[in-house]
């Protein structure tokens, strides 16, 4: 059976760091899907993986001031999981009337000139995020005509196939976990798009990977933080990169820092309910 355990975690206090860190910790303990909230986190994990002590281990290893949690499991058994999906986490997402990102199993949503579709699994996030919406726009926003583009952390490959469909060219897409990866290769067939080359990997696998015109990732602050002297690297000089997956304020600061430390100058930023986008220009070489 296709049967699941939904573990809610309530913490007190809560912030985006410490969902980020029980994603991560959960992650390695089995667990496929999550769903942050201000109060905590939800994650899925297959019934016969189940481990109540990892949950609260994940939660001991929380750096700060101690916490307290509430975990609670709950079975959600055997069902059509695209369908959980349609009902309680992937809407249509429209992006300024240009671009709507939809499912197969979706019938109503509006017609737009670049029409993606998404097929989510269980394990995916599904792009239903503002950080998404961010991205997107700042796509829309590109001459991608034959401009080269990585997208680093493709999830379920949504920028990926908006860069291709706009025209961008070649256009390379890396996705650290695997049953994801397989997602996104899913998902850039669907919408006709096979010359994207999904790649399983994190930050190293961009060795292989010659420098692009534009280049995006999606992620969280502290694995951006990490890894941007590589993405630098990885960017062309005069090329554009958009970054995403943190919040306005501490969280923008510190990614600004970080960038012109690598010769990338922030010129535009843009937010939707507190989740910040950057957009930043790497300064040629005789700079």
């Amino acid at each position: 059976m296709n049967d699941y355990i939904a573990t809610r975690i309530e913490l007190k206090p809560c912030d985006e760091t410490a969902t980020d860190l029980l994603a991560y910790e959960l992650g390695e303990a089995g667990y496929e899907s999550f769903v942050p909230d201000e109060h905590g986190l939800t994650a899925y994990i297959r019934k016969e993986l189940a481990d109540e002590q990892a949950v609260v281990r994940a939660v001991e290893t929380l750096p700060g001031a101690p916490r307290q949690a509430n975990i609670t499991h709950e079975l959600i058994e055997g069902q059509d999981w695209n369908l959980e999906w349609e009902r309680h986490y992937f809407q249509p997402i429209v992006v300024e009337d240009q671009c709507v990102v939809h499912s197969s199993f979706h019938t109503d949503y509006p017609q737009a000139r670049y029409d993606i579709v998404i097929d989510p699994k269980m394990a995916f996030g599904t792009g239903h995020h503002a950080t998404t919406e961010l991205m997107l726009s700042g796509l829309l926003t590109l001459d991608l005509e034959g401009r080269s583009v990585i997208d680093m952390g493709t999830g379920t490959g949504i920028l990926a196939i908006l860069a291709a469909m706009r025209g961008a060219s070649p256009v390379t897409a890396i996705e650290i976990d695997p049953m994801a990866k397989e997602n996104a290769v899913e998902n850039v067939a669907v919408n006709h798009h096979p010359e994207i080359n999904v790649i399983l990997g994190d930050a190293t696998a961009l060795k292989d990977v010659e420098p692009a015109d534009v280049f995006l990732a999606n992620i969280n602050r502290n694995v951006i933080l990490s890894d941007l002297a590589v993405y630098a690297e990885k960017l062309k000089p005069c090329g554009t990169m958009f970054l995403s997956g943190f919040y306005e304020g501490k969280d923008a600061d510190m990614v600004r820092e970080e960038a012109r430390r690598h010769s990338l100058e922030p010129i535009a930023q843009s937010t939707i309910n507190q989740w910040t986008a950057l957009k930043l220009f790497k300064k040629p070489k005789h700079e």
